[in-house]
């Protein structure tokens, strides 16, 4: 039997200076403190005790539970970046650039742009068949005041909230929000034409309700926040209530699926069936919202005839 790394004895009598086990072309007098085999200094990486070689830190990066969100998402080391936040705000920067564009108008580019009349939500339309504007219309803004009171919220909201549950569980509220907010203007707002990221932002609004609740912090300054909002929505003119609700309503039910899933803890086999439990959650708000959508619409077509 030998002993992978070491060599026989040399020519005088004298055994030999033992080999890298990775590398067996190089002397070493150095060994993982975990394993005993000989290693290069390349194949060893400082450890609490010692030095232990790639291979031991491979096999224990498999057996270690990697650390994880209260949301079960992965918790990433140093600073994290919130990048599908930056993304959102790119993409409602870009397409409220192109109405612009379109429109040759700032204040008013819903007059005169193309992509703003096919994707701007309308109920009749939508009955019609125009289901871009079930989402796309959450995308399109009036004006730039519009916009940078949505972006600006969004950059304050979805930060946090986008770390705390994972790139894509946040997308999937941001977008379950989307719907969850067309649902509503589709049934209680019919002959309203709305737009704008705001069902979205309140829909992370009631996210970041429950993620608080979750970590058994007070979501009073959250709740009070809505609250001033719902309060503006009511008494300003011109702003959808509606949309604003539906979307507070999907966004908090979607996250709540997502963050009370029991078996968060234990074994890995019960944290994967509560991500899925989670998962069939968030499905059940938007099955729920699209039949909403699809229900206004099949009455919607009754009504005029479609």
């Amino acid at each position: 039997m030998t002993n992978p790394g070491w060599g026989g004895v040399s020519g005088d009598g004298t055994p030999p200076q033992p080999r890298c086990v990775r590398h067996p072309d190089r002397p070493t007098a150095l060994s993982c403190t975990r394993c005993g085999r000989p290693a290069c200094v390349e194949c060893l990486r400082p450890a609490a005790v010692g030095q232990h070689c790639v291979d031991c830190i491979a096999a224990d990066a498999k057996t270690t539970r990697s650390a994880r969100t209260v949301a079960g998402a992965p918790l990433r080391t140093g600073l994290p970046t919130p990048i599908v936040t930056y993304v959102l705000i790119g993409l409602n920067v870009l397409i409220y650039a192109i109405t612009v564009l379109q429109s040759g108008n700032v204040a008013n580019n819903h007059l005169g742009s193309p992509l703003f009349t096919s994707w701007a939500l309308w109920p009749p339309a939508v009955a019609d068949g125009d289901l871009v504007r079930v989402l796309g219309s959450g995308f399109l803004h009036f004006g730039a005041v519009h916009l940078l009171v949505n972006m600006f919220a969004l950059w304050v909201i979805g930060r946090d909230t986008e770390i705390i549950l994972g790139r894509s569980r946040y997308v999937a509220v941001y977008l379950v929000s989307i719907l969850g907010g067309s649902a509503a203007v589709m049934a209680f707002q019919v002959n309203a034409v709305t737009a704008g990221a705001s069902g979205a932002v309140f829909g992370l609004m009631g996210a970041q309700a429950v993620i608080l609740l979750r970590l058994k912090r007070s979501p009073g300054p959250v709740l009070a926040i809505i609250a001033l909002n719902v309060i503006i929505s009511v008494t300003i003119p011109g702003i959808s209530l509606w949309g604003h609700l539906g979307g507070l309503v999907a966004g908090a039910a979607a996250t709540a699926a997502l963050m009370f899933a029991p078996g968060s803890l234990g074994t890995p086999a019960e944290r994967q069936k509560a991500r899925n439990l989670g998962w069939g959650g968030l499905a059940a708000v938007t099955v729920v919202s699209v039949g909403v959508i699809a229900l206004r619409m099949a009455q919607l077509r009754a009504e005029l005839g479609m």
